[in-house]
């Protein structure tokens, strides 16, 4: 049995999450937890909230054990590009590119 959670179109990059899940990844849910409480990372509180609502999705399940869960799964991708630009020199502009990202957590039994 899987429970699973995703978040979607959150405002930081996918490559400063990247960082974030590959310390969590294949852990116990108390030892994943613990790992991103004491992380410096502005993503560890996002992906934080993440676990718990899947291990909320995962409670809600009668036939899923919440004591011998992990993090089976967990990825991140690109979402969309919010496009701004900035002034620079001689009247021209250069883009700025704020990143999404969208989150997914998989957790199973061991």
């Amino acid at each position: 049995m899987e429970a699973t959670a995703a978040a979607r179109y959150v405002r930081i990059s996918p490559q400063k999450v990247k960082l974030v899940i590959d310390t969590i990844r294949g852990k116990d849910v108390d030892e994943a937890e613990r790992v991103l409480k004491f992380s410096e990372k502005r993503a560890a509180q996002i992906v934080g909230k993440l676990l718990k609502s899947a291990v909320a999705n995962a409670t809600q399940n009668p036939y899923i054990d919440e004591e011998v869960l992990y993090v089976k799964e967990i990825h991140v991708g690109p979402g969309p590009v919010l496009r701004r630009w900035r002034s620079r020199a001689q009247g021209r502009v250069a883009p700025i590119r704020k990143r999404t990202s969208n989150i997914t957590v998989v957790l199973a039994e061991r």
